[in-house]
């Protein structure tokens, strides 16, 4: 499985809170854009880190990260 940096892994936390601050009250187009800006930014990582290393799934990487934002006590091993 893929290994996420600290970097990416926190870009996806920040993607994640700003998803629930975004969905956690009434729509706005300003609150909406917060959690839109995160997800890019986080997306933009995933796709540089990916092109680090030869053969490295980009979803993989994504979904590594994913799983260790939202559900730490599997990525973690325990």
């Amino acid at each position: 499985m893929a290994n996420p940096s600290e970097d990416l892994i926190n870009l996806c936390r920040a993607a994640v809170e700003a998803q629930r601050a975004a969905t956690s009250e009434p729509y706005t187009k300003e609150r909406w854009a917060a959690w839109l800006e995160a997800a890019e930014a986080f997306q933009r990582a995933v796709v540089e880190e990916a092109g680090r290393e030869p053969k490295q799934s980009r979803l993989e990487l994504e979904q590594a990260a994913k799983k260790a934002v939202l559900h730490p006590e599997e990525s973690s091993g325990g």
